[in-house]
């Protein structure tokens, strides 16, 4: 059973059955997927979630499906993958996000995924992690960077132009962060 993460915002906790439609919601808004091959279809959402839970019972981390504490709205996920292509980094875990449009440009990425990152440091201990996205995702670079990671390469994965950000517990730690801080 995965951990339940808290932050003064954010709840990131176990799937449940009742994130399935707000999942098909987010999935399919074109500003969410702006920077993927295309939005998903309720079954393809469907499919995600059922990668997440195994990829939990596997792994013992994965996405945690985000909540806001204030009100218990399902707004998206937060949390740690392992990527199954092949590429110069990897073998990694990869530190990801995906959020609801509406909740954007509030900080609850980065929140969220310092909690994650202290997790995986603390809790895990696990020595690194990455992330990466495509040039043009800015609004995910400045997270990255926010959470103090590192620019590491840019290159093409899966034939896509990309930028690989990493941080080590060693740079995580020297930050000083707890993970209640934006």
């Amino acid at each position: 059973m995965p951990h339940t993460l808290t932050t003064p915002r954010l709840t990131l906790r176990p799937w449940r059955a009742s994130d399935c439609v707000p999942f098909h919601h987010l999935n399919a808004d074109p500003r969410v997927m702006e920077h993927f091959p295309s939005t998903l279809t309720p079954q393809e959402s469907d499919a995600l979630i059922a990668r997440i839970n195994h990829h939990f019972a596997h792994h013992g981390y994965g996405p945690y499906a985000a909540e806001l504490k204030e009100t218990g709205a399902f707004i998206g996920y937060i949390g740690l993958y392992t990527p199954t292509f092949e590429a110069h980094f990897t073998p990694a875990i990869e530190i990801a996000w995906r959020l609801a449009a509406d909740h954007w440009g509030r900080g609850l990425a980065t929140e969220g995924a310092r909690a994650v990152l202290h997790h995986a440091f603390h809790t895990l201990n696990l020595a690194s992690l990455v992330s990466f996205t495509v040039p043009a995702n800015q609004r995910s670079s400045r997270v990255m960077e926010k959470l103090g990671m590192i620019c590491r390469r840019r290159t093409l994965l899966d034939g896509i132009d990309s930028v690989i950000y990493g941080i080590d517990r060693g740079e995580f730690e020297q930050r000083g962060w707890t993970f209640a801080g934006r």
